[in-house]
């Protein structure tokens, strides 16, 4: 073997030796990977309305009856529940006559029995007076007499009777008057506004508080009318909180009256707004999104999967444990996916963590947790 031989040998040998070297050390270069699949969703476009909230119990909490103020239970900002005390009049005056009505039905009870018991003699007056009628004692007069008083002690008793249900109404009227001395709560809510203050004269219907249910608001928005086709009783619309959380509401109504200068009808929704922990107002500002059009069926891809270029976007489709790209159109936002116009098709896998330093061809390692 001369020494040019022996050179190349020496030389093959060497990268053989340096290439056995480099494949396991490009075997482990290739990325570990997550990739997400290709999906057909629906998609519903939505456009934003402003609307607010809106108590379905709110106003102000009158007296019934005429009297001084005795008492404030409540002050502004309280919560309060159903039935609660808020404020009480003074009742001296109303007890009194609580107690001359009572007194009054005690006297016609009594009088009723004292008509009874007239009407018990008449007839027994009457009775003797018919078992002489064979006899000469028998006194024709007399025995008319007796007849006409008994008449004239049962028409006594009716009229005691009457008296008694009228002493039982003033009775009655008297205990309504009573117990309204103290105004109560009708529904549960918080304290806004106190209409007077303690020792001031109320008359029958004057304001002593106002009140707003805010644990049972709803939302009212003016949905414009070309909106109106896709709002029936029930649909689902999501609805966006100044803190930026979102709620589920439902359409209640949809009120058949709509306003000539902004074409606009007013929606009623409800929503369940327990989790929300930002405190919520009558009259605060809410953000509805409604359907603007019929839903369809769209093919969808992850938005991490997207890699935007000056000449367009692209995606790495994982095929066979290498990385190939893929340039793609895109359409709308479906929540954090992208509406697929053309380039990839169903159930196709996309690389969606570990794509930025991919480069074409690439081997890759998918991650198991994809």
């Amino acid at each position: 073997m001369n020494s040019k031989t022996r050179f190349f040998t020496g030389l093959l040998l060497t990268l053989c030796t340096v290439m056995t070297m480099l494949v396991p050390a490009m075997a482990q270069d290739a990325p570990l990977v997550r990739v997400d699949l290709v999906r057909v969703e629906p998609l519903s476009q939505t456009a934003a309305v402003i609307g607010r909230l809106v108590a379905r119990q709110a106003g102000e909490v009158s007296a019934r009856i005429n009297g001084p103020i005795e008492s404030f239970d409540v002050e502004v900002g309280d919560r309060v529940d159903a039935g609660q005390v808020l404020a009480t009049l003074t009742n001296s005056y109303l007890l009194a006559q609580r107690d001359l009505a009572a007194g009054e039905l005690a006297v016609a009870q009594a009088n009723l029995k004292t008509r009874k018991a007239r009407v018990t003699l008449a007839k027994q007056t009457l009775a003797r007076l018919e078992r002489l009628k064979k006899s000469a004692a028998f006194n024709q007069s007399r025995y008319e007499d007796a007849k006409q008083e008994v008449v004239i002690a049962q028409a006594e008793v009716t009229q005691a009777e009457a008296t008694i249900l009228s002493r039982i109404a003033d009775t009655r009227s008297a205990d309504i008057n009573l117990s309204y001395a103290t105004i109560t709560a009708p529904y549960s809510g918080v304290v806004t506004r106190r209409m007077t203050e303690a020792g001031a004269y109320v008359q029958t219907g004057q304001a002593v508080v106002q009140m707003v249910a805010d644990r049972s608001l709803e939302i009212e928005a003016d949905v414009p009318f070309r909106f109106i086709g896709g709002l029936q009783i029930g649909t689902k619309v999501r609805v966006a909180l100044d803190d930026s959380t979102t709620e589920e509401a439902r359409v209640r109504a949809v009120i058949p009256s709509e306003n000539p200068l902004t074409r606009t009808r007013a929606v009623r929704f409800t929503a369940n707004f327990d989790h929300s922990e930002s405190p919520l107002a009558d009259e605060q500002s809410v953000t509805i999104y409604v359907p603007v059009g019929a839903q369809r069926d769209v093919l969808t891809v992850h938005k991490d999967a997207i890699i935007k270029r000056p000449n367009g976007a692209i995606v790495y489709v994982a095929d066979s444990d290498t990385a190939k790209l893929q340039p793609v159109e895109l359409g709308l936002a479906v929540g954090n996916r992208l509406v697929v116009e053309s380039g990839l098709q169903e159930g196709q896998k996309v690389v969606v963590r570990g794509n930025e330093r991919l480069r074409p061809g690439q081997s890759i390692i998918v991650d198991g947790a994809s």
